[in-house]
């Protein structure tokens, strides 16, 4: 019986990777997950430089509908306080979605940081 075990060596019938390529491996697959972070992170802080640009603008052309007398609001046209309702409830959600934003980036980065930390052996040292 230990023969077989013997024979398969001897006859190369099963044969162990380099250890070169066992890291070429190992690096391609971290490699892959930091692409995927940095991805992900990069397309969130694009989503969050948008938004708040789109929020920035919004919360000034509104400044400008509310007036600036004390009284504004006690004449304002009915529609135009509606606009205004509606206009406010979509700036809180914007807000909320850039608070959102803020910590999914946050969660990433620190992702990013610990594979890294974790992989020093790894190419992604000089990519980082």
């Amino acid at each position: 019986m230990f023969q077989l075990f013997v024979r398969a060596r001897v006859d190369n019938y099963f044969k162990s990777r380099s250890s070169n390529r066992d890291m070429e491996t190992d690096a391609t697959r971290i490699a892959s997950i930091f692409h995927a972070i940095e991805t992900a992170l990069q397309e969130a802080k694009a989503e969050h430089a948008g938004l708040a640009a789109r929020i920035n603008d919004v919360l000034a052309r509104s400044a400008v509908t509310l007036g600036n007398d004390s009284d504004e609001y006690l004449t304002r046209d009915p529609d135009d306080r509606r606009r205004q309702n509606a206009l406010g409830a979509e700036i809180a959600n914007g807000q909320r979605r850039l608070k959102e934003l803020d910590t999914t980036i946050g969660h990433f980065q620190f992702l990013k940081t610990v594979l890294v930390s974790r992989f020093p052996d790894s190419r992604l040292q000089v990519q980082h």
